[in-house]
This record gives C-alpha cells, sequence and structure tokens, in this order.
C-alpha cells in the first residue's frame, strides 16, 4: 500500500505496485544493491547503481518518468531515494519498494541473473 512518512523525500510502495507501475508507465528501476548481491538476482530490466554511487552516477538517472529504487528490505533504496532528491530529482518521482527484491522474486515477478539488465 503507497504511504507517505513525514520527512521522507518519496513514496514507499509494495514491490506489487511497483510491478503494476512498470507494467503501465515508463518507470525506472533502480538496484541499488552490491555487485554480488546484483549478480544472484535483479528484477529484469532494472537499471544499476549501487547506493554508494547514486550521487556520482546521477546523470545516469532518467530525467523522465518514475524512479523505483530497490534493494533487499527497503533501507538502501530509501537512502538512494533521499539522495536522488539531494541531487535536485522531483520528490513526486521517487519511489521505495520496501519489500525489496526477495518479495519481487517470491511474487513470480521478472527477475535476470549475472551482468545483464
Amino acid at each position: 500500500m503507497t504511504k507517505n512518512i513525514p520527512g521522507e523525500p518519496y513514496t514507499r510502495i509494495s514491490s506489487m505496485e511497483a510491478h503494476d507501475k512498470t507494467n503501465s508507465d515508463g518507470s525506472t528501476i533502480i538496484d541499488v544493491r552490491r555487485e554480488d548481491e546484483y549478480i544472484s538476482g535483479h528484477v529484469t530490466d532494472s537499471l544499476w547503481i549501487p547506493v554508494d554511487e547514486i550521487i556520482a552516477r546521477y546523470a545516469e538517472i532518467p530525467e523522465e518518468g518514475d524512479l523505483l529504487f530497490i534493494c533487499e528490505v527497503g533501507a538502501r533504496s530509501g537512502l538512494a531515494a533521499e539522495y536522488a532528491a539531494a541531487m535536485g530529482a522531483d520528490t513526486s518521482r521517487l519511489f521505495n519498494i520496501e519489500d525489496g527484491t526477495g518479495t519481487w522474486a517470491t511474487n513470480g515477478y521478472p527477475i535476470s541473473k549475472g551482468n545483464v539488465a
């Protein structure tokens, strides 16, 4: 269920809501986990930018559409969304998939392995 927490510059959503968004608009899922985590299984067609590189690689983030950040349990993805907000991203575009990649996979949504999107 979509929710906003006071002080957070993003909206929290579930993997189900994120999956629905990716099927209906030009959203981009950004995986912010470590390389070994990404290689072991990530959302198909996601953009991989580790949380510690969000600021340095901000120019790689799409300027249009919603940005859906994902990690394993929602902590790093929330931080990444905060970094994007600090870099000037419109906060109405920022979403934290708070139940993470494991739940995405458990729900049967598309997962890829290795270094491919």
